[in-house]
């Protein structure tokens, strides 16, 4: 596609020609690595057909993440007194776009080169990444802030909003996010940002773990459902999604007692995987939910087969009553011709 350039001075860019044909992959490798200001716009007209349009999307995609402070009036982060967010916002879109895994790939280079087009015969626009705990430098550098666990993700500046990250890290399959805003120099002149960013990683590592709770399609306990039939009225509930939290690692999680709430109408019929019910997990203040599903059919009992079983019922203790009845009989006729022998073998004596 045919693409034109727009230069803010003071900004970076990636030296984008007016005309050149180019990729939405190379448009996005030049936006996120070196932040080049003019990829964004060149991406929103072509997406939406105006920077107008496409920050509505952005602000409709905000809303959507839970995002409460934030609004977009541009799609490259230029300053505009409208154009504005939080660090609770920002985390939550950093953990939002690292589950994209081209958005991910591309946060996580160091290093790329824009290639030859139709406007720009060279190879030489070459870019390294702005968020320097990538960047492997020598270790005796001052200010060498690689972090060998960094993951991305998207640095950004200007002059009212100073030196911001939103970096992310994983170490032994646990991912943090870290969100730094209006950072500015040491007294030695080394970045804030990227030493707090250092910090609070390490205090995470050292001090944080996520543990599962409940794993997925786990099953909680059995209940009985109502009006069922005798071979599928003991039902499996189950727990629709892993329940994992962020907990401190002397945490014992066995202390922790779930809220759970199961439908009150649980009547047969009822059919695999329904949402019965509602499990959550409150920990330091944060809620952690899953549905909790039916875990299999549950057949409605059939009427007549009901009224045949009250019957049958019915009939047995009919029927052992009246063997009681009769046992209880016979035991009184044995008596009563005992006693009459008796009395006659009496008479007899006494004659």
């Amino acid at each position: 596609m045919k693409l034109y350039s727009q230069y803010l001075f003071g900004y970076s860019n990636a030296n984008i020609q007016v005309g050149e044909e180019l990729t939405i992959n190379q448009l996005l490798h030049v936006l996120l690595i070196p932040s080049a200001n003019e990829a964004g716009t060149i991406i929103a007209e072509h997406i939406a057909g105006s920077v107008e349009s496409f920050t509505a999307m952005m602000n409709t995609k905000a809303t959507e993440l839970g995002c409460l402070n934030t609004n977009f009036v541009n799609a490259n982060g230029v300053h505009d007194s409208n154009h504005y967010s939080t660090a609770y916002d920002l985390a939550l879109m950093g953990r939002y776009a690292m589950k994209n895994e081209t958005f991910r790939k591309i946060v996580g280079t160091t290093i790329y080169t824009l290639p030859a087009t139709n406007k720009y015969e060279k190879n030489d626009r070459v870019f390294g990444t702005t968020n320097t705990l990538l960047k492997k430098n020598s270790s005796d550098r001052v200010d060498n802030y690689y972090y060998e666990y960094t993951t991305g993700a998207k640095t950004g500046y200007t002059d009212p909003a100073k030196s911001c990250i939103v970096a992310t890290a994983m170490k032994d399959s646990v991912e943090y996010i870290v969100v730094i805003l209006g950072a500015g120099t040491t007294e030695n002149g080394l970045s804030a940002r990227n030493l707090d960013c250092i910090s609070l990683f390490n205090y995470a590592f050292e001090n944080y773990t996520v543990k599962t709770l409940n794993d997925a399609n786990s099953v909680l306990r059995t209940t009985k459902v109502f009006k069922a039939n005798s071979s599928t009225k003991n039902l499996n509930v189950v727990v629709e999604d892993e329940i994992s939290v962020l907990i401190k690692k002397d945490f014992d999680t066995m202390t922790i007692t779930p809220t759970i709430q199961l439908n009150t109408d649980l009547t047969a019929p009822i059919s695999e995987n329904t949402v019965i019910g509602k499990i959550t997990y409150n920990v330091d203040g944060n809620e952690y939910s899953s549905n909790l599903l039916a875990g299999s059919n549950v057949i409605k009992a059939n009427g007549f087969n009901t009224f045949l079983t009250v019957c049958s019922v019915i009939l047995v203790l009919f029927l052992l009553y009246k063997l009681l009845n009769l046992n209880n009989n016979s035991k009184k006729r044995k008596r009563k011709r005992k006693k009459r022998k008796y009395n006659r073998r009496n008479d007899y004596l006494y004659r």
